[in-house]
């Protein structure tokens, strides 16, 4: 394991301010609103911001106050931040995000998990962080060849956390790290204490029985399923088909790689008219720019190719996931597309342990609602204690 430091060339910074004011602009929609895509006086704003306020190195030095390191893992440089809690008997645990996301969703909670003394907390509830960027997302490139599935970044994962020397540790993740940990409980159920998942898709069985007596929030839910699949899953069909392609495009156009990325946060996270309403500005473009100064593009929707069958696009619907004695949490928030039935989801785990449901937020809870996050991870592991 080697140190990392993120140190982006100056070279880059010129380009990527070059290829702004070059932007060879669209026509606006002949519908106003988002319904047909990000609207040209939003992007265009955003960009304008992105190109003369946006202070990257700014961002970079707070990105750079955590540790980072980068090691070899089936070929392919894993980059990871591993931030220890100043207190001893902290809980380990390995946090995974998702796409459009980065290690930088997880910012805002370092401090409030590994630290909980500093931050009026109990140091009871500390933990020791490790947060990896998936193989082929940021800088954890180049990857070292296809096949990097679900299962083998799980596989990494539990490798990484042993090379760490922690022997049980807790697993937390949102979006495609909700697959990964759902494969790593159960691959490393010797290692693992808990699965903390602030994103589940849960579907009912092939029985019409099982429609019977639903709520209108359970009938909701299913909609809203129906509707990612049918409108919302359009980025995920084209990143499980033709990465590649898609990968010209968003490695030569800075512009088309922040709509690509800010029609997602619009929406899947808790806006009332934009991206900006759930997420701090800066942030966003923290996030975005990592994609565009690694060439994340094309490199991070490979790994949806890798893992086409098991993912929610209509119309098939991933399996249902392997049954699994971990303790699991389930954070819930209202705004993200996919919200789960508990009822459907206690046939799948067996051992739910916590689930709670929140007023506020959506898709990227991290960056959101980093309070009821923390809050909710800091039950769980309290939980846990409880029953050992």
């Amino acid at each position: 394991m080697k140190p990392f430091r993120i140190d982006i060339p100056e070279a880059d910074l010129a380009d990527l301010r070059r290829r702004l004011a070059d932007t060879r602009w669209t026509a606006a929609s002949p519908a106003a609103g988002w319904e047909r895509g990000v609207p040209l006086d939003y992007l265009r704003e955003l960009a304008e911001y992105w190109r003369t306020e946006f202070d990257w190195r700014a961002a970079e030095a707070r990105l750079n106050a955590f540790p980072q390191f980068v090691t070899e893992i089936a070929g392919t440089p894993i980059h990871f931040l591993h931030v220890r809690s100043p207190e001893p008997d902290a809980t380990p645990m390995i946090m995974t995000h998702g796409w459009p996301g980065s290690f930088v969703e997880f910012t805002d909670v370092i401090g409030p998990l590994t630290d909980p003394r500093r931050y009026g907390g109990d140091p009871a509830d500390a933990f020791h962080l490790v947060i990896p960027s998936l193989p082929g997302f940021g800088f954890s490139n180049p990857v070292s060849g296809p096949g990097w599935s679900f299962h083998k970044v799980a596989g990494a994962w539990a490798e990484l956390m042993s090379r760490q020397g922690y022997e049980r540790y807790l697993v937390q993740g949102g979006d495609l790290g909700t697959w990964v940990g759902q494969i790593l409980a159960g691959l490393d159920f010797e290692h693992v204490a808990g699965l903390h998942l602030n994103f589940l898709i849960t579907l009912p069985g092939s029985d019409p029985q099982d429609l019977i007596g639903l709520s209108d929030v359970e009938l909701r839910r299913l909609g809203l399923l129906q509707l990612f699949g049918d409108d919302m899953s359009a980025y995920m069909k084209v990143q499980a088909t033709r990465p590649q392609t898609l990968g010209y495009a968003l490695n030569d156009s800075p512009v088309g790689q922040l709509a690509w990325i800010m029609e997602k946060f619009h929406e899947w996270a808790d806006v009332q008219k934009v991206p900006e309403d759930a997420v701090d500005r800066d942030r966003l473009l923290t996030n975005a720019s990592l994609y565009w100064f690694t060439g994340s593009g094309a490199s991070s929707a490979h790994l949806y190719y890798d893992n086409a069958p098991l993912l929610p696009t209509a119309p098939n619907l991933p399996p249902p996931p392997p049954a699994l004695p971990t303790p699991l949490a389930v954070a819930v928030f209202p705004r993200d597309p996919a919200q789960p039935i508990r009822r459907f989801a206690e046939r799948a785990f067996s051992n739910i342990v916590q689930w709670n449901e929140f007023d506020r937020g959506g898709h990227f809870a991290a960056m959101e609602q980093p309070d009821l996050l923390v809050a909710d991870l800091r039950s769980f592991a309290a939980a846990l204690r409880r029953r050992a």
